[in-house]
């Protein structure tokens, strides 16, 4: 798999994302981010949701533009909120340290839509729209985001618990009023944040990459049946996808939980669009970004301007 590297310097690099972080950190910050010395004995519920956007990455440890841009993006999911769920798809290569197949499996998918297009990393894909290649796209990615937002006429209603039993993590569908049902499913997808990079490997960047897909599930809405199982995740169903659904998996330092409700497999297969029909996304972690209770935190606004600053400034 080759990877884009891009030919802009790296100052005038540094340059776009001060930039694009100013932008973005004026927004508000509205997903649920739990706190991890929060206990969770007790149930966690994420909001009532469904509009979020769903990004995915195509990404690889061994890719050094990929492993540049990792930190920076876990400042922009927080910076987004809830208006986007950034999922990274780490490929089943041979040379990648994590190969998840839960992520092998999300590739695959979007390869029905895009098939042999979709090779280079990074690559973006918010939605259903084009392929963004490499790590100047973010102005491209940030435009289909909010065409995406625009677009949407109408969603399914979302809503998921999250509590700690002697088997881990266990996420249950709490509400979920389909926009569509015929060939679509509910898919919980699992990902870790801070996934420690294991020796032996090439390793362009930190010690660690975020937002990794580890976990999939999925319940086809049809026939109320669990069709997809990926990765250290186990999932039940007593009555209906939409009634108790749940999933379990261990728990790890820091994850995050989304459910989307999409189209099947097979419904790609003849032709339906990657769209997701509702979103949601519930994190375990520290935030990157922190908010006042009177707006956002004036010395990250102050640093980002300085960091803008100082990439279009000449060095003496």
């Amino acid at each position: 798999m080759a990877t884009s590297l891009g030919t802009v310097p790296r100052r005038r690099r540094t340059l776009r994302w001060a930039v694009f972080l100013t932008l973005v950190v004026c927004m508000p910050i509205q997903g649920v981010v739990v706190n991890t010395n929060t206990p969770l004995e007790a149930p966690v519920s994420s909001d009532v949701g469904g509009r979020t956007v769903l990004v995915q990455e195509l990404t690889a440890t061994w890719c050094p533009s990929c492993a540049e841009i990792d930190p920076e993006l876990v400042q922009v999911a927080d910076s987004h909120g809830s208006r986007i769920a950034l999922v990274a798809l780490h490929p089943s290569d041979g040379e990648d340290a994590f190969q998840p197949p839960a992520a092998q499996h999300r590739i695959e998918r979007l390869k029905l839509t895009y098939g042999d297009a979709l090779a280079s990393t990074p690559t973006f894909v918010v939605e259903d729209g084009p392929l963004r290649i490499g790590y100047d796209a973010w102005r491209d990615v940030q435009r289909d985001i909010l065409d995406a937002e625009v677009q949407r006429q109408s969603v399914s209603e979302l809503e998921f618990q999250v509590v700690q039993t002697n088997d881990g993590l266990r996420v249950e569908v709490l509400h979920a009023a389909p926009v569509v049902q015929n060939n679509t499913q509910l898919t919980f997808l699992v990902l870790e944040h801070g996934k420690i990079m294991p020796e032996g490997f090439a390793n362009p960047g930190e010690e660690t990459r975020d937002r990794v897909v580890v976990g999939a599930a999925s319940c086809d809405l049809n026939t109320n049946t669990i069709t997809e199982l990926h990765g250290p995740i186990n999932a039940s169903l007593m009555t209906g996808c939409v009634d108790d659904f749940a999933v379990t998996f261990p728990q790890t330092e820091t994850w995050s939980i989304v459910l989307v409700h999409e189209y099947t497999t097979s419904a790609l297969e003849n032709g339906s669009s990657t769209e997701s029909l509702g979103v949601v996304e519930l994190a375990y972690r520290d935030r990157a970004v922190v908010s006042d209770q009177g707006g956002l935190s004036t010395v990250l606004i102050g640093a980002v301007v300085l960091l803008a600053l100082a990439a279009i400034l000449p060095k003496k």
